[in-house]
C-alpha cells in the first residue's frame, strides 16, 4: 500500500486543486472523502491518468466495484502497460462474479478477471508482489470451476470445470512454493482437488 501511494505521489505533475483534495484524501486512507474531490477533478481533466488510477482504487475499497472497473478501463486506455490497473479491475471483477446471481454475468466478470491479472502478470512478471496476483488469479479459477462443476444444471461443463480448476490449482502451487507456511494456500489447494476428483469421477 505505501509503495503504491509514494509510486502514485511520485507521477503526479500538474493537478487541478480537486485532484490534489483528492489525492490528499487517498494518501489518508479515506477514500469516500477521495472519490468526491476526485470525481470534480475529472470534470475538468478526464485524461489524467494518476487521478484515474486513485479513484478506481478509492471505489474499490469503497466496496463500489462496478465504478472501479469503469475507472480502471479509463486509466488502462491511458496507460495500457499498468500492470497494477489490470490487478485491482480484476479483484473488483472477481468480487462482482462472486456475488453475482445472474449465471451469465457472473461468467462474464470471472472469465475477464482471469483475463486482467494474466495481462498483469505478462506486463511484470518480476513484480515484488506477483504471488498476489497468482492468488487472485488462483480465486478466480477456482470460482469459474466451481460454477462450471455444478452437476444436474445448465452450467455443468465437465471440461471447462476441470480445466478451470487445474488452472486454479497451478497458480496456488506457486504461491505455496514461495511461502511454505500458507496453510489457507494449502487448504484452498485440498479442496480444488476435491472438487476435480468429483467432476472426473476419480474419488
Amino acid at each position: 500500500m505505501s509503495l503504491l501511494v509514494f509510486s502514485t505521489v511520485e507521477r503526479a505533475a500538474s493537478q487541478n486543486a480537486y485532484t490534489k483534495l483528492g489525492q490528499q484524501a487517498y494518501i489518508d486512507g479515506n477514500f469516500k472523502a477521495a472519490i468526491a474531490q476526485l470525481e470534480k477533478g475529472r470534470l475538468i481533466d478526464s485524461t489524467d491518468a494518476n487521478a484515474l488510477w486513485m479513484l478506481g482504487y478509492s471505489y474499490y475499497h469503497s466496496e463500489n466495484y462496478a465504478k472501479s472497473i469503469a475507472a480502471f478501463t479509463k486509466e488502462i486506455a491511458i496507460d495500457p502497460a499498468d500492470a497494477h490497473a489490470y490487478y485491482y479491475r480484476a479483484k473488483a471483477q472477481c468480487r462482482l462474479g462472486v456475488d453475482s446471481k445472474n449465471p451469465a454475468e457472473k461468467e462474464k466478470y470471472l472469465l475477464s478477471s482471469i483475463i486482467d491479472l494474466t495481462k498483469a502478470i505478462s506486463i511484470n512478471p518480476a513484480e515484488a508482489k506477483i504471488t498476489s496476483f497468482y492468488q487472485n488469479r488462483g480465486m478466480a479459477y477456482k470460482e469459474y470451476g466451481f460454477f462450471r462443476a455444478q452437476q444436474n444444471t445448465k452450467f455443468f461443463d465437465k471440461n471447462r470445470g476441470a480445466s478451470s480448476l487445474k488452472s486454479a490449482i497451478a497458480d496456488f502451487q506457486k504461491v505455496l512454493d514461495a511461502d511454505k507456511g500458507r496453510e489457507d494456500i494449502a487448504s484452498l489447494i485440498d479442496v480444488c482437488k476435491e472438487k476435480l476428483a468429483s467432476i472426473v469421477g476419480h474419488h
